[in-house]
């Protein structure tokens, strides 16, 4: 058998395919690559729908069902001192909703009040921005409600847990 020097390989009956026309030098190795990308992708995606079983669910790593607060005491001191805390954008799908976490009295474990961060009067296209400091807010008009005023967060819980930690339960909250 000859090599591509044009000399036979000891011990071989066999001659190694060559390709003679430039067209083929140049096309054959750019279409294989092309195969095999091809079933690189193949397998990945295939290996990817095994994997997930098919569906795309959110597991608890991925989008946690409880946001935690951290000391009932110190959150509840907070809110004394500067008024609500605003949670933006808080873990929903499309991130376009904010939170506003509230306290009344003196109880820290009791008292906590969750509210979106729009007037109850207005939908969520009219977000409101806390004054900084205090209990009040201006909204897209330039109403300035307090946190009574905005609307009631339905599907979302405050939770004191162990009378020590405060944590957001989101697990109830419906996405629009």
């Amino acid at each position: 058998m000859e090599t591509a020097t044009g000399q036979t390989v000891p011990g071989s009956p066999v001659r190694p395919p060559r390709l003679r026309s430039p067209f083929a030098r140049a096309v054959v190795p750019v279409a294989g690559g092309i195969v095999l990308l091809g079933v690189i992708f193949l397998v990945t995606w295939i290996a990817a729908v095994l994997i997930s079983g098919g569906g795309a669910e959110t597991t608890s790593r991925l989008a946690p069902p409880v946001f935690p607060m951290g000391s009932v005491t110190a959150r509840a001191d907070s809110i004394a001192e500067d008024g609500p805390i605003v949670l933006a954008d808080l873990h929903t799908t499309r991130g376009d909703r904010s939170l506003v976490v509230d306290h009344e009295g003196d109880n820290p474990t009791t008292g906590w009040k969750l509210y979106w961060g729009y007037p109850a009067d207005r939908d969520p296209t009219c977000p409101v921005t806390q004054v900084p400091g205090t209990r009040t807010f201006t909204d897209c008009s330039g109403r300035r409600p307090d946190g009574a005023q905005l609307a009631r967060a339905g599907g979302v819980h405050p939770t004191v847990v162990e009378s020590e930690r405060l944590e957001i339960d989101l697990r109830a909250v419906k996405q629009r």
